[in-house]
């Protein structure tokens, strides 16, 4: 089986993250729902509790005003009678409605029914007796001690009933603890695995994006390092160009000269020296173009001057210069990234940008040089642009190797792009570009 990419595991491990996450979410969901039931069964015991109590509350009212009428005699007393009885009815019908799930509770309500349907007749014959005549005392009496009896049968079921209320209570807080702290357990688990496994996701994306960091890194050194190779083969040819194959032409042309001087009249020598002339100037271009000379006797700004003026004979395109002479110099590295882009620059100006007028400035500061390029044309396409920026892709590997060439020499590579033109601007400071210029050593000897 071949291992798993660290992609893949990243992904792997933030996918189980959210699924974690997400029942993590109905565990919780659960645990509150699991409280709101709680809460319903204690209100349930509380509604309960209150019932019994208005039962036993109304029957002490019955009683008191049924005594008060035995007292006085006065029909008129009895007026809130007949409405604390049917108060009695009616938590009843409640309590039978909070109990009809409980066949403990339903047994001992219907029992605490009779019995309270047994005080309710016991009072009302008391009544009914005192309605009829005198007080009978003996009768009365007697009624009482049934009503008392009754009284106490009454307060043992409503105690009973209280303490059936309190242990479903208790059963079902015990219940609901217990599920509440599982619930939490696994909440937690879950949570900190969760946490562990968007942490391992974290690192593998860390260690990916190092990994291609790296890989960016060592694709531009060795862009870089290409550059440099290509530079010293440049210089390496431009000499031979000019030690071997330009001393030969120019040997050839001094004999030509000779036989010119024998021969004025022979036409065909004199086109044979005119197509010397012009190869031994063309290979001296194509040499100071392949490296200019003078950019290693003389400096970045006389070679920067010399190649600007023979690039607008050559273009036909109008190019202003600004360069002074006070140019300071740079470390050789320097100078010739510096020179590279100003090429880059003008090339792509002659290419792309169709501008029939051209600047270029040169100016040394206290800590550096400063190239600008500024064409007239079209411009880039500002997604080229915002790609080149951002990633570096997608415009080759001109603009891209002139940018890093220049970030190597601890330089500043800029470009704007507009509808009005294109301005490339480079800041090479001196004190980086020598530290830059220590590091490098060269591929290919010059000699």
């Amino acid at each position: 089986m071949l291992p798993m990419s660290p992609r893949k595991k990243a992904r792997l491990a933030f996918v189980s993250a959210l699924i974690l996450l997400l029942v993590s979410g109905v565990a919780a969901s659960v645990a509150i729902v699991r409280f709101l039931h709680t809460a319903a069964w204690t209100a349930h015991s509380y509604e309960v509790q209150v019932a019994l109590g208005d039962i036993q509350s109304s029957l002490t009212n019955a009683a008191r005003t049924r005594t008060t009428f035995l007292n006085s005699g006065d029909a008129s007393q009895l007026a809130p009678y007949d409405a604390l009885k049917g108060r009695v009815h009616q938590s009843f019908d409640h309590i039978r409605e909070l109990t009809k799930d409980n066949p403990v509770q339903r047994r001992l309500s219907t029992q605490l029914e009779d019995n309270v349907l047994r005080r309710i007749e016991l009072l009302d014959n008391s009544v009914e007796l005192r309605k009829s005549g005198p007080l009978d005392d003996s009768e009365q009496l007697r009624l009482s001690r049934d009503n008392v009896a009754a009284a106490a049968d009454f307060s043992d079921l409503v105690q009973k009933m209280m303490s059936e209320e309190q242990r479903l209570l208790g059963q079902r807080k015990a219940l609901s603890d217990n599920l509440f702290v599982i619930l939490l357990c696994i909440l937690l688990a879950m949570f900190v695995f969760a946490i562990l496994l968007l942490w391992i996701h974290f690192r593998l994306l860390s260690n990916e994006l190092a990994a291609r960091e790296r890989t960016e890194e060592s694709s531009r050194r060795l862009s870089v390092r290409v550059l440099q190779v290509q530079d010293e083969e440049r210089r390496k040819f431009s000499r031979e160009l000019h030690d071997s194959l330009g001393q030969l032409l120019a040997l050839a042309k001094m004999h030509m000269a000779i036989l010119l001087e024998k021969n004025p009249q022979d036409e065909l020598l004199a086109e044979i020296d005119k197509l010397l002339t012009e190869s031994v100037t063309e290979t001296r271009t194509i040499s100071h173009l392949l490296h200019p000379p003078l950019l290693d006797e003389v400096g970045l700004a006389s070679a920067a001057r010399w190649y600007a003026e023979g690039f607008a004979k050559r273009s036909g395109i109008e190019l202003s210069t600004d360069i002074p002479d006070d140019v300071g110099r740079l470390p050789r590295a320097a100078e010739l990234v510096v020179f590279r882009v100003l090429q880059e620059s003008l090339t792509n100006i002659h290419r792309h940008s169709k501008s029939l007028r051209a600047e270029v400035s040169l100016h040394s500061t206290p800590s550096g040089a400063i190239l600008r390029v500024r064409d007239y044309g079209k411009g880039m396409p500002r997604e080229l642009l915002a790609n080149f920026l951002s990633t570096g892709a997608d415009v080759g590997v001109g603009l891209a190797g002139m940018r890093e060439r220049v970030r190597e020499q601890g330089g500043r590579f800029e470009i704007r792009s507009d509808k009005t033109g294109t301005t490339v601007t480079v800041t090479m400071p001196i004190v980086a570009a020598q530290s830059a210029a220590a590091q490098l050593t060269p591929v290919i000897s010059p000699d």
